[in-house]
């Protein structure tokens, strides 16, 4: 999935979510916590927000080169299933953060399976399209 399409799409648009989903909580505290809920460490909101900031960078620079190697559609497709996973679990089944999470957590749940359809349609790895070509399983 080395050129662009349906991976670049996701990698750019799912990059930039993430980078101003990061950063939010870093530039204005206050505007966050009213739209989530309030919360009891600050200062792990704002680690978590570094952490998606610096994968949104990384989604968007790869979407940008059209260099949207199997690592890369990974690190779309876990990262959004695990934040949904999170967010389901502990906003729908536990009830310790805001319902707000369910949305995201089901926007989430639909970029892990846009990733997923991306791969399918361009026939999964390099590797395994290579093996194809040679005549492989």
């Amino acid at each position: 999935m080395r050129d662009g399409g349906a991976g670049r799409a996701l990698a750019i648009g799912q990059g930039a979510f993430y980078l101003a989903t990061g950063v939010w909580p870093l530039l204005d505290e206050a505007s966050f916590e009213a739209v989530t809920g309030p919360k009891r460490e600050p200062w792990l909101v704002k680690t978590v927000g570094v952490l998606v900031a610096a994968i949104g960078a990384t989604l968007a620079a790869a979407g940008v080169r059209r260099s949207i190697t199997p690592e890369v559609a990974a690190l779309g497709a876990v990262t959004a299933a695990g934040i949904a996973v999170v967010e389901g679990w502990y906003a729908g089944r536990r009830r310790r953060i805001s319902p707000i999470y369910l949305a995201d957590a089901a926007f989430e749940a639909a970029l892990a399976a846009a990733w997923g359809i991306a791969l399918a349609r361009r026939g999964g790895t390099d590797e395994r399209r290579a093996r194809r070509r040679r005549g492989g399983a």
